[in-house]
């Protein structure tokens, strides 16, 4: 068979599957669940796969569906959103607009009811960030960051995972750090090429002495960024360290990471909606192009609202969001008397800041300063260069002639803090011609959540480059109604929204596992049993028992109350709530692998888990605030169950892997939604879902070509809703039927060229399953020079064709003011970087 015949059916046969990359693991002791599995190579084709499991092992002799992306893969995929990397995985479904605060991320169907990560639980090092990964305003993945330091990202996707980790019953995801198994060190410097942002990596590793190793890398990045802000959105980075000490029979190591690093939050943004809910027409507005603008603005940089103790603060809006984790871990692995013990710990102090510019409704702007100001209302600029003057003009205002009804949300994330500890034994035991493998262990966490919560409504106009500006609204007889822009401290006519959480979450789990391989068979199960405890305080009106949540306020201290200050939204500091209530729940899981030859291998698996419930159940009848129990004990967590089967083969350069799934969960959660006029709505969730399919992972290699892709089909539909019936049948919003991933390449010594490919097809903009939102493909391609040994030159082309393509689009029904509000991808980002390695 001819060389071109045989790429042509490798690349037929890859459009059904994706690529293996779990065979490209990372190095000995720095995997995330054992760590005695042998040193990495970039194509060790048999390479164990660690994460979530209780040995590693070849994935052909393990009943699991996984994948892993090393570090130089992420370079080329041309971004550093961890949303993004995860998005490049086969099964995961992740929503961003190119940062980290706002992201959603969510695997095999299971709901996207709100923004972080439920069901999936994201691990540094083998623990995870946060306990918990939907945390209002504190998605994990705003507390981790990608660099030179990283070795690899390894993802398993159900199986598992339920029972090797707590909150994790969709799957896990592994972020690991090299560790100094090689010495030498890399230096990069790259630049936006058509926007202004500056970044400098670096990573360094090397042995000490023969026993003792040592590796630290980071980054530090500033600039405005690829949308327009008119100030330096992006500031900060990151440092880590490990030091490893070897001994005859383990290790022991000691790491530590220091973040503190600040993006913008490319949040909605008005789009242009015509045509019908079956084939809408989507386009920008006059004077505002989400791929390259942002409502972020140099001309709305603060803003008064009050602190946790009810004292007036300024806030400081460019900001975006920043987040803070100083941590320090200890990890060791020993062979003792036959058994393999390994224990993990890490404390790690985090806080930061979220903001985000939100949209109540958006208005033309004639029409809005009647709607809040009476007949003759009039309109002036409140900042920026036009300060003081009057807007003559309101229809033609910056040629789209919209205002915002705007909902800045602010959160100081005060504490995260948490502490976590994963100590195992395992040994393998040879019984009869097989061998039986037992593992046990136990896992303890301790989350902090102290968070305070602001929601202020302001008024200000649409306009690109940075340039948006906060608008005053006056009576006929020249009373302003707003003050600096700001049209409620609170959100108007209600007390709600004005919230400070005080919680304290532990988790304790024993867990275990069997395995017996016998030949070509290999037979398991697994079982945790989390228990944990909830304790705290939360303040908040919308707790009721006749609590107060407004007050007259000189927000900014000139002596008189003006009307927005009327009626701020306070804290009642003297009527805490309660929070105090205990859970538990079993985990299992069931698998068996045949490995029918060399190269093929087949399995099933069958898991139970769950996800315990974080301060998303609070300000809702969930709880009792006066006593802090739960009205529903059921309410404590939500269980998923998972089978799934499939089928590996890995021969001369071929990898195909395709997994069938079918999951079903209950989720209770608050959605953040949008009626058919395009207003914002806060939904309560109750409901029950399922989602069925196929998952294909192909990688294919020839010589310099090489091809990775990855698809995932998925039906899922809504099986129960206690609050709205006719949403039964209907699929969930923005879950398309089909999204993949593709990288083709072909690198030889001195250069490499490729592209990245991820897309979805279309989806329903909200539940109702009327609006379409539209798929998208992103074209990324990639080049890497090396012209001497040492120094590589590369270009990165971040969606080369400019495409719009839409995250979030927040509206029921095509509005009938043709205006929505949007989530967006990036718009052509080019970013150029020279590496030198020594």
């Amino acid at each position: 068979m001819s060389h071109r015949l045989r790429l042509t059916l490798a690349a037929s046969c890859a459009l059904f599957v994706v690529p293996a990359h779990a065979q490209q693991a990372a190095n000995t002791e720095s995997a995330a669940t054992s760590r005695d599995e042998p040193a990495a190579t970039p194509q060790a084709p048999k390479q164990a796969f660690t994460t979530g499991v209780a040995k590693g092992r070849d994935l052909l002799d393990s009943a699991i569906s996984a994948s892993a992306l090393d570090e130089d893969e992420i370079q080329k995929i041309g971004t550093r959103s961890i949303a993004e990397v995860l998005g490049n995985m086969p099964g995961i479904r992740a929503e961003t607009a190119g940062t980290d605060g706002l992201t959603a991320v969510t695997i095999r169907g299971l709901p996207m009811a709100a923004d972080g990560s439920k069901f999936l639980q994201i691990q540094e090092d083998g623990l995870p960030v946060l306990e918990f990964g939907d945390i209002h305003f504190a998605s994990t993945t705003a507390f981790l960051r990608t660099d030179l330091s990283l070795s690899q990202v390894q993802a398993i996707r159900g199986g598992s995972a339920s029972t090797f980790a707590s909150n994790s019953p969709g799957g896990l995801v592994n972020f690991i750090s090299k560790t100094g198994d090689e010495d030498g060190g890399t230096l990069q410097l790259s630049s936006g090429i058509d926007h202004e942002l500056g970044r400098a990596d670096f990573n360094y590793g090397g042995h000490l002495s023969k026993t003792v190793r040592f590796n630290i890398g980071g980054f530090y990045r500033q600039g405005e960024g690829p949308r327009a802000t008119g100030y330096d959105a992006f500031k900060g980075g990151q440092i880590k360290l490990n030091v490893t000490k070897t001994f005859g029979n383990g290790y022991i190591r000691l790491y530590g990471k220091y973040l503190n690093d600040r993006e913008p939050n490319y949040a909605m943004v008005p789009v242009s909606v015509r045509g019908t809910n079956a084939d809408p027409v989507y386009s920008t507005i006059p004077g505002l192009d989400p791929r390259k603008d942002t409502l972020y603005s140099r001309y709305k940089s603060s803003i008064l609202a009050l602190d946790g103790n009810n004292n007036v603060t300024n806030v400081d809006l460019r900001q975006g969001n920043h987040s803070k984790v100083a941590s320090i871990g200890l990890e060791a692995q020993f062979d003792i008397a036959g058994w393999t013990f390994s224990d993990r710990m890490r404390y790690a102090a985090i806080s930061g800041t979220y903001n985000e510019s939100g949209s109540l409704a958006l208005l033309p702007a004639a029409a809005l300063a009647p709607a809040f100001a009476g007949p003759g209302a009039t309109l002036r600029y409140a900042t920026g260069p036009n300060a003081g003057k009057a807007i003559a003009n309101p229809s033609a205002l910056n040629g789209n002639g919209l205002l915002m009804y705007g909902l800045e949300m602010h959160s100081d994330l005060e504490s995260l803090d948490n502490f976590t500890n994963d100590f195992r034994g395992s040994r393998v035991w040879g019984l009869g011609e097989g061998k039986l493998t037992t593992t046990a262990g136990f896992y303890a966490s301790s989350q902090a959540m102290v968070q305070n919560l602001h929601l202020l409504t302001d008024v200000f106009d649409i306009a690109g480059g940075g340039n948006s500006a906060y608008v005053d609204v006056l009576t006929a007889g020249g009373l302003p109604v707003t003050q600096g822009g700001v049209l409620n401290y609170g959100i108007r006519g209600t007390g709600a929204y004005r919230r400070r959480y005080d919680l304290h979450y532990r988790v304790f789990a024993p867990y275990g596992s069997v395995n017996y391989q016998i030949g070509a068979v290999s037979i398991g199960g697994s079982l945790r049993y989390d228990f944990g405890k909830v304790t705290g305080t939360l303040y908040g009106a919308d707790l009721g028992g006749g609590r107060v949540g407004l007050a007259p306020i000189d927000m900014n201290r000139d002596g008189t109350i003006a009307l927005p200050e009327r009626s701020v939204a306070v804290l009642p500091l003297s009527q805490p709530g309660l929070a105090d209530y205990s859970y538990k729940y079993a985990s299992y899981s069931v698998g068996a692998n045949y490995r029918i030859a060399e190269p093929l291998s087949v399995f099933a698996r069958y898991s139970r888990g769950a996800r315990a419930s974080a301060e998303r159940l609070y300000f809702s009848p969930a709880v009792n605030p006066a006593s802090g129990a739960l009205t529903d004990p059921a309410m404590a967590y939500g269980p998923v169950k998972q089978a799934e089967a499939g089928v590996k083969f890995r021969k001369d350069g071929v990898t195909l892997f395709a997994t069938g799934f079918w999951a079903s969960t209950t989720d209770k959660n608050l959605q953040v939604g949008a009626d058919a006029t395009g207003a914002t709505v806060v939904l309560p969730i109750d409901r029950d879902y399922s989602a069925k399919g196929v998952e294909v992972e192909g990688l294919f290699e020839h010589g310099p070509l090489s091809l990775r892709m990855g698809a995932t089909y998925t039906k899922a539909k809504i099986d129960a809703d206690r609050a709205d019936k006719t949403l039964v049948g209907n699929t969930p919003r923005h879950q398309p039927d089909l999204i993949f991933q593709a990288t083709p390449q072909f690198e030889v010594k001195r250069f490499t060229i490729g592209t990245n490919l991820i897309g979805t097809t279309s989806s329903f903009a909200q539940d109702g399953n009327l609006l379409k939102q539209p798929g998208y493909t992103i074209v990324s391609p990639f080049v890497q020079v090396r012209p001497v040994n040492g120094l590589q030159i590369g270009l990165n082309v971040y969606n080369v064709f400019d495409k719009l393509a839409f995250v979030s689009v927040n509206s029921a029904a095509v509005p009938a003011s043709g205006v929505a509000t949007a989530q967006t991808l990036n718009g052509r980002t080019i970013t150029g970087s020279v590496r030198f390695s020594f």
